[in-house]
């Protein structure tokens, strides 16, 4: 197979030689291999950190929440039959949450929310009672069940009591309520700061005496499919009609979820912009091999070689540093992402660095998900960033003068 010239040409000027051109040539692929690597590294963990939150989500809650006006009131049982009829709905289990004050020793209060739950059908419609590493899921007898961080901030563990005050307490200025004793019956962690920190779970019954008629009486519905808790929201405000308030978990964390799309974005545009710095470099490089090459391009144009000829030298010359630095860049980036806990293992136990303190992101492992659409617009628009870098050179050299190209020294 016979080469264009032109691509002969490029070729043998990428030859590398021990000159300084040449090291410029190199550095100019890795600054796009760098640029390319970080690029696909960056996208693929905040893709990994995108869906374990939305796995530590669904952990705790369920898929859908309906709430009645004027709360649940004895209806609650046959709201839940009716929950469960809808097409789409696997259980559903009525809830209370409020917030409470938990009195510590030193007399410090902290203010975490109580959820009450119904014992018997909490299994069905979240992975709390799955989620118990100390103790066990029991709710009775005033019984109740935390979080890992709020016990290691309380200072408590397994059999010991806390002092709770509920909200009605300073609601009704008429009414003297006690504080709450309550016995720490197991220890639950998600693995989301949030949950582990701010809930205390005790029986449905057991929070409606402690809350006094305060906070939010709803109903958790647990879908087949939780990406598809929309259209059975939907299905569920048909047939429940007016007064039925229906949210579902990403119309809940949206919030959350558009913090990691525009983090995810800004970090994409940053990177996207430090590999325009790197790719430019390519630029320069030809344009060094423009001036260097002066007298060949003034000889190629007197036997014949068309302006454009000339131009695809170049072009093709930054094109191929383009093409190598983006797959050599996308093999290093897979290449770390599949070592990236090992690195992080070495860091921490050689180096003493710790890039996820266990204490605050609560992991074990660096989530990440290489998903194949950010691996083809990362390669696509670096390769067009290339492309556009090398115009600029290719089009100088096109436009030497071949007469005073022959005579440049």
């Amino acid at each position: 197979m016979t080469l264009p010239f032109s691509l002969f040409l490029a070729l043998k000027y990428l030859k590398p030689k021990r000159t300084f051109l040449s090291v410029v040539t190199v550095l100019a692929t890795l600054g796009v291999l760098l640029g390319v690597a970080v690029l696909v590294i960056v996208l693929s963990v905040m893709t990994g950190f995108d869906e374990m939150w939305r796995d530590k989500i669904l952990d705790f809650n369920a898929h859908i929440t309906v709430s009645v006006a004027g709360g649940l009131g004895e209806e609650e049982d046959s709201l839940c039959e009716q929950l469960e009829a809808v097409p789409g709905v696997t259980a559903a289990a009525p809830f209370l949450q409020s917030l409470m004050f938990i009195q510590k020793p030193n007399g410090q209060v902290e203010t975490p929310l109580i959820r009450g739950v119904d014992p018997d059908r909490e299994a069905h419609v979240s992975r709390i009672p799955q989620s118990i590493t100390a103790g066990e899921f029991s709710l009775a007898d005033g019984a109740v069940v935390i979080g890992r961080d709020l016990a290691r901030r309380l200072g408590v563990d397994v059999g010991d009591t806390i002092t709770a005050y509920s909200p009605a307490t300073f609601l009704d200025q008429n009414e003297i309520r006690l504080p709450v004793e309550m016995t720490v019956a197991g220890i639950f962690e998600i693995g989301m700061w949030e949950f582990d920190m701010g809930y205390v779970l005790a029986s449905l019954w057991d929070a409606r005496d402690f809350c006094g008629g305060t906070g939010l009486e709803a109903i958790q519905v647990l879908t087949q499919d939780p990406y598809a808790a929309d259209e059975v929201a939907a299905e569920i405000r048909h047939r429940l009609g007016v007064g039925v308030h229906v949210t579902t978990w990403m119309e809940q964390n949206q919030q959350i979820f558009a913090a990691l799309r525009v983090e995810k974005n800004m970090m994409f545009f940053l990177l996207i912009f430090i590999t325009i710095v790197a790719a430019f470099s390519i630029t320069n490089t030809l344009i060094t091999v423009t001036v260097q090459k002066t007298r060949e391009i003034g000889l190629l144009r007197s036997l014949g070689f068309s302006a454009g000829a000339v131009m695809r030298v170049f072009f093709w010359q930054g094109w191929i540093q383009g093409v190598l630095g983006t797959l050599l860049g996308i093999g290093t980036g897979l290449l770390a992402l599949h070592y990236r806990n090992n690195l992080l293992h070495f860091l921490n136990d050689r180096c003493g660095m710790q890039l996820l303190p266990a204490e605050l992101y609560h992991l074990a492992e660096l989530p990440a998900h290489t998903l194949p659409g950010d691996v083809a617009l990362v390669a696509v628009l670096v390769l067009v960033i290339c492309t556009l870098a090398a115009v600029i050179p290719a089009r100088q050299a096109a436009k030497l003068d071949p007469v005073r190209a022959l005579r440049y020294e």
